[in-house]
């Protein structure tokens, strides 16, 4: 299923839901803005390549446009129209004062030198350079792109802007990111687990979990979530993945994958391959990776009682009824992994102050943000009795209406 079919679908239960007419959902659905540019690089030897870029502008009416910039062989227009709407309703799940916005270049950063990137970044932010900005539309990285590619964005933008730290976040704190942003979508994912068991008279440390992807939310949330008493047992990464019933440890995986890049011989568990940790026995699953990773085949072969999605749309609605029929719990992504966005709107408070955070301030406001929204998530699903998707989207859509219909758009 297309990530923008599943995302219409989610939304469409919701606005059913809520009683929205044809017309306003129409105009909620549809983009603000959709920019697509060309961007032709100079290779290092000497060969040019040419690239598509991509930034879809979904929704500002709470406010500036909030999302990612990823560099994938699979970004399209398809994903990025997905992840921008998504990005809308996650803001407004979480109360952040954003819309939504996401962007990408198809492109495969690992095959790119350091300079090939820095040049081809230099390039898409010229391009979209009058289409963002501290007030209009907000970059932060996103899958292929990290701290590094936010400076070169930020340096490329000051040319035709002056000085403009707050035109992304995400950045490294020398040139005004925030501290906490790198483990924040981890600790939000942490923070919905948190919220998720206490609901239900229990703990982290009570329950056995499996991460599938080990990139920055994976590896953040497996080490918080160890370091919470939880039991990680499982995780994987694009070609490899280790177990151990027993409990990884998660500190020494990370820093096997630093080294190494790849979890392949890590010692302290059995190898298994990459596509069976879906379905490994376990309390929790975390997908944190890829989307669409959970389709109602692979649906049908978990085993997890719950799952909190620290990737963006990993399952579609097909795997939802599959799973729900199961009696499997869902976290869902518009509110499991905000973590990331909520610290993104410390750090462009933070940009907009002149003045810094210390990481204990950006933590707890964190836990006060994730803790509120869980609040509020809850509460909806007992008005309407629904799953915790469907109550999420219906959040977002009530308060994304609500400003439209003040704003008198």
């Amino acid at each position: 299923m297309k990530a923008t079919e599943a995302t219409n679908r989610n939304f469409g239960r919701a606005a059913r839901l809520l009683g929205i007419d044809a017309t306003a959902e129409r105009q909620l659905v549809t983009p603000y803005r959709e920019i697509k540019v060309e961007i032709t690089l100079t290779r290092d030897d000497g060969t040019l390549a040419t690239y598509t870029g991509f930034r879809v502008q979904h929704d500002n009416a709470r406010g500036p446009m909030k999302g990612g910039i990823r560099y994938h062989p699979e970004v399209d227009p398809d994903e990025v129209n997905a992840l921008a709407s998504l990005m809308s309703w996650k803001t407004a799940v979480v109360n952040l004062p954003y819309g939504g916005a996401k962007g990408g270049i198809n492109c495969d950063p690992r095959q790119l030198s350091l300079g090939e990137q820095q040049r081809l970044t230099r390039q898409f932010t010229q391009r979209i350079q009058d289409c963002i900005g501290p007030q209009m539309d907000i970059p932060a990285p996103d899958m292929g792109t990290n701290a590094q590619t936010m400076a070169w964005i930020v340096d490329e933008y000051s040319k035709f802007h002056g000085w403009s730290p707050g035109v992304v976040t995400g950045k490294p704190v020398e040139l005004g990111g925030s501290l906490g942003r790198e483990a924040a979508t981890g600790r939000g994912v942490l923070m919905a687990a948190q919220c998720l068991f206490e609901d239900a008279g229990s703990a982290v440390a009570n329950h056995t979990f499996a991460v599938q992807g080990f990139g920055n939310v994976g590896s953040w949330a497996a080490r918080l979530i160890a370091q919470a008493g939880g039991k990680v047992i499982a995780v994987s990464d694009i070609d490899s993945a280790v177990q151990n019933e027993h409990g990884l440890d998660c500190e020494a995986l990370a820093a096997w994958m630093q080294q190494n890049r790849t979890l392949k011989g890590f010692p302290g568990g059995e190898q298994l391959a990459p596509e069976s940790l879906l379905a490994v026995e376990c309390d929790v699953l975390v997908p944190a990776a890829l989307g669409g990773v959970i389709d109602k085949r692979v649906a049908a072969e978990l085993r997890a009682k719950y799952i909190i999605e620290g990737a963006n749309h990993p399952s579609d609605p097909d795997a939802d009824e599959v799973l729900a029929k199961k009696g499997v719990v869902i976290v869902p992504d518009i509110y499991a992994n905000a973590g990331g966005v909520t610290v993104s709107y410390f750090e462009w408070v933070q940009n907009i102050q002149m003045y810094h955070w210390d990481e204990a301030r950006v933590n707890e406001e964190l836990h006060r943000v994730m803790r509120r929204a869980w609040s509020d998530l809850r509460t909806t699903a007992r008005t309407y009795a629904c799953d915790l998707r469907t109550a999420a989207f219906a959040l977002a859509i009530a308060r994304v209406m609500r400003a439209t219909g003040l704003r008198g758009n």
